[in-house]
């Protein structure tokens, strides 16, 4: 082992194989450790394929891996090369591990899959467990329903990694709010493990971005966000069908489309768009923080990144989530309308013009979430970094662990 004098390193892995969520909380936590820490570098191996449309701090880059997709039966394919699953992942694996072993981190974070996609980074996390380097499994506030995680966990063979390959797993939430792994039985030894850190705060950083913002920007508005889109048609033409049938709503509205709406969907709504005076759409930005700080309220599915923002920058939201393929936006906004901090509304499929205006026309007396008064909701960067403070040392000052994995 080669004695380093660089400062400490970390290595993150998101799976990426749809949507924005992972690679943004990725980013954001990132951010935070290098600002806080001027030796520090960090390193996010992802496989979205539009991690290079954002923009990163100094002493924080990414390795991209071949991108994924899941299918509707459940079942894995390449996003973009012609060649079977198996080779891409096989691929992803090679790429990971070596990347691991030249990186060299101290700290290695594993975000929401414990063994990564199909097991891709087991082999990686016992190299790097061996050379001494710290393991965290970071998750959301809310996975799944435990009747779904419970199985999913136990086919993928989860526990062991979880008893001897993490050092910590951490939760970017609160118990209060939800547990995740609710409805796990989880070894004594695993359960010590979980740290509940709070949310992760977000602001609207400290430069405009550079593009010009869309007109409508200019007066109040209401923010319009399905996250990444792929899944978010329902909540796009729910609030056009009140904007085309009731022109007296009280903000105009900008809708973000998301980048991975399917092209023929996002053609048929800006093609809406073009036809109502008070709405404007565009496809997507990488500052959403910005546009979430300078609107009125926020209209958006739910996902983790967005709660965060409207948490973060006070804004009166409605929620409209998703209840597939997984129950965890639901989960999430029915939490979170219980304790004041939103409003949720229920996507029957019926899409009600009537519905969604006279929640638009109720949400200026809405309460702001900073009027609900909940202990630590918003410190998960500050117990993030003091989790890191122990680790933060010399390499060469590591002991190495050789490990082998039992049930």
């Amino acid at each position: 082992m080669v004695s380093r004098s660089d400062g400490t390193r970390v290595l993150i892995y998101s799976h990426d194989t749809f949507g924005l969520g992972h690679l943004r909380r990725c980013r954001t936590i990132a951010h935070a450790m290098v600002e806080r820490h001027p030796d520090m570098s960090v390193l996010i191996m992802s496989g979205s394929p539009i991690i290079g449309s954002f923009d990163f701090r100094s002493r924080v880059d990414f390795v991209r891996v071949p991108g994924v997709i899941k299918l509707r039966d459940g079942q894995y394919t390449s996003l973009n090369l012609p060649m079977d699953i198996e080779e891409t992942l096989k691929i992803r694996a090679e790429i990971i591990q070596h990347t691991a072993r030249v990186f060299d981190p101290d700290i290695f974070i594993v975000d929401k899959e414990p063994l990564g996609l199909r097991g891709e980074v087991l082999p990686t996390m016992k190299m790097l467990k061996e050379r001494g380097t710290r393991i965290v499994l970071g998750l959301r506030d809310v996975m799944d329903e435990p009747s779904a995680l419970k199985p999913e966990w136990e086919r993928k063979n989860v526990m062991p990694a979880l008893k001897h390959l993490f050092d910590q797993i951490w939760v970017y939430g609160l118990p209060q709010f939800c547990d995740p792994l609710a409805g796990i039985a989880l070894p004594e030894k695993v359960r010590r493990k979980v740290v509940y850190t709070g949310y992760l705060p977000r602001t609207s950083g400290e430069a405009q971005p550079e593009h010009q913002l869309p007109e409508i920007t200019q007066r109040p508005f209401l923010l319009v966000t399905p996250g990444g889109g792929g899944d978010g048609e329902g909540l796009i033409d729910w609030v056009l069908r009140a904007y085309e049938s009731n022109e007296i709503l009280p903000y105009p509205a900008l809708i973000v489309l998301g980048p991975f709406m399917q092209k023929d969907r996002r053609g048929e709504f800006l093609t809406r768009v073009s036809r109502l005076s008070r709405v404007e759409a565009i496809t997507f930005d990488a500052h959403m923080e910005h546009l979430v700080q300078n609107a009125v309220g926020v209209l958006a599915m739910g996902g983790y990144n967005t709660f965060c923002e409207i948490l973060s920058l006070d804004k009166r939201a409605i929620i409209v989530p998703r209840k597939r393929p997984r129950m965890e936006q639901f989960i999430r906004a029915s939490r979170a309308q219980e304790l004041g901090l939103i409003r949720m509304l229920e996507d029957d499929g019926q899409y009600d013009p009537a519905v969604i205006a006279n929640a638009l026309r109720n949400l200026p007396r809405q309460a702001l979430p900073s009027q609900i008064v909940i202990p630590g909701l918003l410190e998960g960067l500050d117990n993030v970094d003091r989790l890191v403070q122990p680790w933060l040392r010399p390499l060469a000052e590591r002991p190495g662990n050789v490990v082998e994995l039992r049930g």
